[in-house]
Order: structure tokens, then C-alpha cells, then sequence
């Protein structure tokens, strides 16, 4: 995995069928529509995680986050602790409703960073395209992807791929590391019980580094376990940290009492609160 490697999260956000798992399947190589429910429907319903690798000592993982409305709780919980987002916009649709309220939703959580796609150009003209990514632009301003590089794509024919690639790999080298040495804490995305391991924790760190044998627990359940084995995209290490998609084995922890949205963290750290600080954007 390399101990000074930089791991870097991206977000996907758009609209419904504005081609974000075909984009991320054309950037990766992996599908990350595998419910069959998503693959009956060709609907992105949960979050979805690849892998990508650009220079040496530069990782990421591409997030990719249903667009419909209805699964608008999905895309908040996988776009919260990003590095950098990657707004998908169709060129023979344009800016729709999701379109923006992504836009807006990536903005409240704080994301600085990011790009635009404009993809399916192989489904329209010369002049059509250009359309569609002045319309962007036009979008963008006054926003955090305010003069962000707008990128005309088609994940079919592979048109505009290697601009898209040179532009995503700029802004997540210019993504500052996290600070080091912060408590461990991660937003429980999946749990499950995979046969003969026990109970497994999925999510993206926003601080710390967890190792095999340390100790966690689970707020606000009052659960604690020790890890046994992680993971970071499939790959058994000894070390995970904040930036990376990971996958921990907790056998101690009762699956069936874990719910999104919990936080795995150090010990004696964290401690749960009913009372929270806002600050309201109209």
C-alpha cells in the first residue's frame, strides 16, 4: 500500500442516469452497481466504492453516489468526508434537478475541491456539447467549483478520456494530506456478517489510523469489539487510516444492532450528545 502514499476520496454526484457508474466503471474498470436490485433497475440505489491509482504515492477511491431523490440520504451519507467531488452532467440531458441539489448539498458539507463531467457526447453534436458545458459554467459560479475544470467525456467511445484522467488527477495532487496523529473515528456506510468472520464495518475514516488488534467502539450503541483483520479495497493490511475506503472485521460487535451512521472510533475518546451547533444557510 505504501506508508507515504496519499489516499484521496472523490465523490460522484449528478442526477439520476446522468452516467456516473458507467464514468467510474470507465475511470476503474469495476462495476460498483452489484445489488441486483440496482442491476434490474440499471439504478445506482447505495453508495458504491473503486479504486484508482495515478502517480506513485497518489491513491484514490471513487465514491460513487446514487442520483434519484428518493435516495437522497444515500448520497448525503457518501458524500460526507470527501476530499474532492466529481459532478457528472449529461450532455444530451444538462443541468436537471439533482444536478443542483447535489451541487448545493456538496457545497453545505464543506467539500473545496472538485470538477465537472460532461458526458453521453457521443449522443449529441458539436454544437450541443459546447451547450451543454457553457451551461455548466454557468452553473458553477459563485460556487466551491467556481472556474473548475469542465470536462466533455463519453464512457462509451472513450472520447475526452484523457483530459478527464490529467484534470481528476491534478486536483486530487492538490488536495492537501490529512493531518496525522488525530483520534480514529469512521462513519459506519455497510455492517454485515460475512460467513465464519464474524460482524464487518465498512466506511471512509475522517481521521486517525486503526491497526489489527486495536480496540474500538461503537457510538452511540455503547458496543466495543478489536479488530482482526483490515482491509483496504479487498486487500488484507496491517493499517488503515483516514482517506481510504476500508473494510474492518470486529467479530465482538452484534451486527444486527449496528445502523448507518454510527461511528467507530478510539476508545475513551468520543462520547455521544444530544445537543448539536448548527449554522444555517438560506
Amino acid at each position: 500500500m505504501g506508508g507515504g502514499s496519499k489516499h484521496v476520496l472523490i465523490a460522484t454526484a449528478g442526477h439520476v442516469d446522468h452516467g456516473k457508474t458507467a464514468l467510474v466503471r470507465m475511470l476503474t474498470g469495476i462495476e460498483t452497481d452489484t445489488l441486483k436490485e440496482e442491476r434490474e433497475r440499471g439504478l445506482t440505489i447505495d453508495v458504491g466504492f473503486a479504486p484508482l491509482r495515478f502517480e506513485e504515492g497518489l491513491r484514490g477511491c471513487l465514491v460513487d453516489l446514487p442520483g434519484h431523490e428518493k435516495f437522497i440520504r444515500n448520497m448525503v451519507a457518501g458524500a460526507s468526508g470527501v476530499d474532492l467531488a466529481l459532478l457528472v452532467v449529461a450532455a444530451d440531458d444538462s443541468v436537471m434537478p439533482q444536478t443542483v441539489e447535489h451541487l448545493r448539498i456538496l457545497d453545505l458539507l464543506g467539500i473545496e475541491r472538485g470538477l465537472a463531467a460532461v458526458t453521453r457526447i457521443d449522443l449529441v453534436d458539436d454544437e450541443i456539447r459546447e451547450l451543454a458545458v457553457e451551461e455548466v459554467r454557468e452553473l458553477l459560479r459563485g460556487t466551491f467549483l467556481e472556474g473548475a475544470p469542465v470536462c466533455p467525456v463519453s464512457s462509451v467511445t472513450g472520447d475526452g478520456f484523457e483530459e478527464l484522467w490529467n484534470a481528476l488527477a491534478a486536483v486530487a495532487g492538490s488536495v492537501p494530506p490529512r493531518p496525522p496523529g488525530r483520534v480514529f473515528r469512521m462513519s459506519v456506510q455497510r455492517a454485515f456478517r460475512p460467513p465464519g468472520i464474524g460482524t464487518v464495518l465498512t466506511g471512509m475514516p475522517s481521521a486517525g489510523r486503526i491497526r489489527v488488534g486495536d480496540a474500538i467502539e461503537l457510538l452511540p450503541r455503547g458496543l466495543s469489539g478489536r479488530v482482526r483483520a483490515v482491509e483496504y479495497h479487498g486487500e488484507p493490511v496491517e493499517e488503515g487510516r483516514a482517506g481510504q475506503c476500508l473494510a474492518l472485521s470486529v467479530p465482538g460487535l452484534k451486527c444486527e444492532a449496528i445502523r448507518r451512521g454510527d461511528v467507530a472510533a478510539a476508545p475513551g475518546h468520543l462520547a455521544p450528545s444530544r445537543m448539536v451547533e448548527v449554522r444555517v444557510s438560506l
